[in-house]
């Protein structure tokens, strides 16, 4: 675990929380993350389709960065699998929805707009979620 006080619980779920950290990790360096379910925990990663999840952002030092807080929202349409991310610390920050492909929001009306200048590692690490959540072709 890379923080002590961030620690995973031991549930079936918890490889799935790691592997969700360390795409964070991947995708939004320098900071390292932890991943926490903010509602019901699924009992299963498979139902892990309609789940939301808090990422939390801390320095190499291990100090919190809240401002760099994320909220991924899981969830099903009929077969796809949509996923929406939100910054926490900026209630104004464009939303970030994620289905067979990328479509940033307004915040405010919900009406589309342009990716922002640092859009594109969120939407890598959007593109890491889907393929952790997807059946793979055999």
């Amino acid at each position: 675990m890379p923080f002590p006080d961030a620690a995973v619980a031991l549930t079936p779920d918890a490889p799935l929380l790691e592997l969700l950290a360390k795409a964070a990790d991947v995708c939004l360096k320098p900071a390292r993350h932890a991943v926490r379910f903010t509602g019901p925990e699924p009992s299963t990663i498979g139902d892990c389709s309609d789940c939301c999840l808090r990422i939390e952002a801390r320095d190499e030092a291990g100090g919190r960065l809240p401002e760099r807080d994320l909220e991924l929202e899981i969830y099903r349409s009929g077969a796809d699998l949509n996923l929406m991310l939100t910054r926490l610390g900026d209630e104004q920050a464009p939303l970030l929805w994620h289905g067979s492909h990328a479509v940033w929001m307004r915040a405010s009306s919900g009406e589309r707009c342009e990716r922002p200048p640092d859009g594109a590692p969120l939407e890598g690490f959007c593109r890491r979620v889907r393929a952790l959540l997807s059946p793979q072709d055999p």
